[in-house]
């Protein structure tokens, strides 16, 4: 079975909101304040044993005006555009959908992306997508989070982890520290 596998940045304070600078949040591009080679190496290897991209409507249209087109020498690009995308919104049409292969999601979607996980290929990949990753805890469908955090409290902002109905527990698997001082924490649910 197929893993959905939640990959973040994030600040110590939780912010996932614009780690690139690409969008109007006042604090955005913060991680860039860190380069890091491991860390992009981290980021490629995780893109490499993936297949395909779950994503929410605002990180897809944001993905879609900055990939295609793009090349690079380690092949991080190819695989981003080559990859199955799945994307989850009800204000997008088929239509709206240039960025390929991309199938879309709209109706009963808990219900749609356990299926996905059925399918046969490797794990899937969520990145950014804060309001679908808020429903995937809801219906206890993450089966790994990779936080990135960064030593940087940004003090406002959207935040992963939001109000929920019950607590959850996380299990710690593995953990890194970067030159940087960037962490990537993994962890899994602890589920009984």
């Amino acid at each position: 079975m197929r893993r959905i596998v939640v990959t973040e940045f994030l600040s110590l304070d939780g912010v996932m909101e614009d780690p690139g600078g690409g969008e109007d949040f006042d604090r955005g591009g913060w991680s860039f304040k860190f380069p890091d080679p491991e860390g992009m190496e981290y980021k490629l290897d995780e893109v490499q044993t993936h297949d395909a991209l779950l994503l929410g409507r605002v990180t897809y249209q944001a993905f879609a005006a900055a990939w295609p087109g793009r090349t690079d020498e380690v092949g991080f690009a190819d695989k981003m555009n080559g990859m199955d995308k799945f994307v989850v919104s009800t204000t997008l049409g088929e239509d709206d959908l240039e960025w390929n292969p991309t199938t879309l999601i709209n109706d009963n979607v808990a219900e749609e992306i356990a299926k996905l996980k059925e399918l046969p290929g490797q794990d899937i990949l969520v990145g950014g997508s804060r309001t679908l990753v808020q429903t995937l805890i809801a219906h206890d469908l993450v089966d790994e989070y990779r936080l990135m955090v960064f030593p940087i409290v940004l003090g406002a902002g959207k935040r992963l982890f939001g109000d929920t109905e019950a607590a959850s527990v996380l299990k710690l698997v593995d953990s890194k520290t970067l030159d940087t001082g960037t962490v990537i924490l993994t962890y899994h649910p602890a589920r009984d």
